[in-house]
C-alpha cells in the first residue's frame, strides 16, 4: 500500500486496489501518474476524507510527495521465473 506500507502477495491481493489521485475516474494517463496503489482501508479512508472536505466545501489537496513504494514493480520478472513445486 502507497500509504501504509502493507505488503502484498497472491493470498491477499485481492485486497490492493487502484486509487485516483485527483478522484476523477476519468483521468488515466497512460504513465500512471494519477494513479496511487492503495490497501482497501486506506483507499476508504481517503474518500471519505475527499467526501467529508467536499460536504465542508474544502476540498484537501494535498502537498506531500507522492508514495514510493512499489509492492509490483518486479512482477514480471517474478512471473517468468519457474514455480517450485515442493
Amino acid at each position: 500500500c502507497g500509504r501504509c506500507g502493507r505488503g502484498f502477495d497472491q493470498s491477499n491481493l485481492h485486497e490492493l486496489t487502484v486509487h485516483h489521485k485527483d478522484h476523477n475516474h476519468d483521468n488515466n494517463p497512460l504513465d500512471g501518474s494519477n494513479w496511487e496503489n492503495l490497501c482497501l482501508y486506506c483507499h476508504d479512508n481517503e474518500h471519505g476524507r475527499f467526501v467529508g472536505d467536499t460536504n465542508k466545501g474544502t476540498v484537501n489537496h494535498r502537498t506531500s510527495s507522492n508514495a514510493s513504494h512499489r509492492p509490483l514493480a518486479d512482477l514480471a520478472q517474478r512471473l517468468k521465473q519457474p514455480r517450485n513445486k515442493s
